[in-house]
């Protein structure tokens, strides 16, 4: 049977966004604010229209073998290396594909009028749907070329938007810090694709985790060499130890560029990648528990910085790299559906707490100190709400919101999965305790106690509407999955087991599912619980929990990302620094110093002919004719 004419309409959804980013880069000066905007944010909507039309296909009929893929035209002809540019759709794609355009179009809606009387607005909504374009094209390619394109793509794009703000050089070292940081991931990535075809033979993705089947074994030293290198990708696009250093100072960026960097794009890219890639992952069993054993480090290491933090987007940006920690954990003990549920929910519960953070800085002034904040619950309600919501899904409050299902999924799969562990699940549930304090602990400053500055700025509609549906998202998206425990189908992961297998078999635990969501829930109750006594209730205790020289040393270090940032300034960057400094005066480089020497020497001395006088210049005219005529006679 042959598939719906609908997935023939696959192209569109990288094309429309990356003809709109052509569009406003190219002409966007002349276009004017209002059609720059429809164009931006119209281009998005249009792009998550065909998502639906394509879902809506799938659910009435899928394509034969559960996979379609579009061939748009012959890449690269060399020999046997042949990548196409060709775009394959499947359960996974298609879940990818529809939060993608979604919530990449209600924060472009949002950024209408957030970027309203910035600088460079065309060019913003330029570098916006570049990057929405480069995460789709990584998201549908069917070979590991295509997605190293949109890959580089979406790292070209972080870049551009952290300094988009450019006349402010701390913007700009942001997003070089970010551009370099990824790429030494990325350098990693590539290797391991050298290696993938070498031993392989092709970079088409399903042929080529085909071929690893049947090529290697498990624990085979191949399979476990790609599978590092490609987590060293992986490690530097999602900001996971010990990468993760520049994901913080991406803040510098504006605040939608935050929101889509965090929610729809960029860090996600990682748990994608090996998501897509998990039978390579199979092969690989000390690559699969690295994986999880880095995610449980990061979301630990990064819910401790957070706690220290008094920056509002840092403290998101923290708990961005913690809750992507979270996803690592679930790929790393083979919960491969349940890490895709938390990608997903986690997308729009942080996607609503950077806009409504905007919506707070805006009003303040552009503050970003929470403890020059405060009582602000009165003076801005829908931001209060839309915190309190999406700080309440990210911490996990039972059986309303949308990360307590997601976060809970993730903790039991830990716990009873063959490839997880006691000590595993202990971890993120100390994870889970660090998420409720640090979350809670910025709501209470933020619109609790008193007042500190007015508000004399309010969102209007265009942000108001996409909060709003977000908050509305991060109670019901749980719904996707709810487990079989608390009365739910599992849908989610019936969606994608065609492409995503469920665990095979578990470890006899103590516990039954219900019994762990329960333990879950009373951790989160204990965080609220400390952080309300701590900041609302007795915050003389906090001042005298940091009177002492130790608390306050160690609040320095989880402050400076527990020392990363100085760790590599002296490691790697002075180094480097000092072997360009003592290497400058290369003997190589004379060489190329005696070329411009001559060069100059010669123009000086031809420049000495064009002296201006003309009777010179018709001497040396007939002169030359004539010794041309008298070379011709000669001859």
């Amino acid at each position: 049977m042959a598939p719906s004419w609908h997935f023939e309409l696959l192209w569109l959804v990288p094309a429309l966004p990356f003809a709109s980013s052509l569009v406003l880069l190219l002409v966007g000066r002349w276009l004017g604010r209002r059609a720059s905007a429809w164009l931006g944010a119209g281009s998005i909507a249009a792009a998550f229209t065909v998502s639906l039309m394509l879902a809506l296909g799938w659910a009435a009929a899928p394509p034969p073998g559960g996979g379609f893929t579009q061939i748009l035209w012959q890449w690269i002809a060399i020999a046997n290396f042949r990548p196409r540019i060709a775009l394959y759709l499947d359960p996974l794609a298609l879940v990818m594909m529809l939060t993608v355009t979604f919530v990449g179009f209600l924060i472009h809606l949002y950024a209408t009028e957030f970027m309203r009387e910035s600088e460079g607005y065309s060019r913003f909504f330029g570098y916006m749907n570049l990057f929405v374009a480069s995460m789709l094209t990584l998201v549908l390619a069917d070979n590991l070329l295509l997605l190293l394109l949109g890959w580089e793509g979406v790292g070209l794009c972080s870049y551009l938007l952290i300094g988009f703000w450019y006349t402010d050089e701390a913007n700009g070292l942001a997003g070089r810090k970010a551009f370099i940081v990824t790429r030494v991931g990325d350098t990693a990535m590539i290797v391991g694709l050298f290696l993938l075809f070498q031993q392989l033979g092709t970079l088409n993705i399903q042929a080529l985790l085909q071929r690893a089947s049947a090529h290697w074994h498990i624990g085979a030293a191949g399979a476990e060499a790609a599978a590092f290198l490609l987590l060293g990708g992986a490690l530097g696009k999602s900001a996971q130890f010990p990468l993760q250093t520049w994901l913080p100072d991406a803040m510098a960026g504006p605040t939608p560029t935050s929101a889509l960097i965090h929610a729809a794009t960029m860090v996600t890219a990682g748990v994608y990648l090996i998501a897509r890639l998990h039978p390579l992952y199979q092969l690989a069993p000390l690559a699969l528990h690295a994986v999880a054993l880095i995610g449980l480090a990061t979301l630990l290491l990064a819910g401790c910085s957070a706690l220290a933090q008094s920056d509002l987007k840092r403290i998101l940006a923290y708990s961005t790299i913690s809750q992507i920690g979270y996803m690592f954990l679930a790929l790393g003990v083979g919960a491969w559906s349940a890490a895709i549920f938390h990608l997903v929910t986690h997308a729009c519960f942080k996607a609503l707490l950077f806009l409504a953070a905007g919506a707070v800085i805006q009003g303040t002034h552009e503050e970003h100190d929470i403890f020059k904040m405060g009582g602000l619950r009165r003076q801005m309600p829908l931001a209060f709400w839309c915190f309190l919501i999406a700080g309440a899904s990210l911490a996990g409050l039972p059986l309303v919101t949308a990360g307590f299902y997601s976060k809970g999924l993730i903790l039991w799969e830990a716990l009873r999965s063959p490839l997880g562990s006691g000590a595993l699940w202990v971890g993120g549930l100390i994870g889970a305790l660090l998420t409720a304090l640090y979350i809670f602990r910025l709501i209470f400053v933020v619109f609790y106690g008193p007042a500190q500055r007015k508000v004399t700025h309010f969102a209007g509609a265009a942000m108001q509407a996409p909060m709003a549906v977000l908050a509305l998202l991060s109670v019901v998206a749980g719904a996707l999955n709810l487990p079989a425990a608390l009365g739910g189908g599992a849908w989610l992961d019936r969606f994608l087991a065609s492409v995503l297998p469920a665990l095979a078999g578990g470890r006899p635990t103590a516990l039954g599912e219900l019994g762990a969501e329960a333990i879950a829930a009373a951790v989160f109750f204990l965080g609220v619980y400390l952080i309300y006594m701590f900041r609302l209730q007795r915050p003389a205790l906090t001042e005298a929990l940091m009177a002492g020289a130790a608390p306050r040393a160690l609040r320095r270090f989880w402050f400076s990302d527990w020392g990363m940032d100085w760790l590599y300034d002296r490691a790697l960057v002075r180094p480097v620094v000092a072997a360009a400094r003592a290497d400058r005066h290369d003997a190589v480089d004379r060489g190329f110093e005696g070329v411009g020497a001559l060069t100059a020497w010669s123009h000086r001395l031809l420049s000495r002919s064009q002296n201006g006088r003309l009777r010179w210049y018709a001497a040396w005219l007939a002169g030359g004719a004539i010794a041309l005529a008298a070379m011709a006679m000669l001859r």
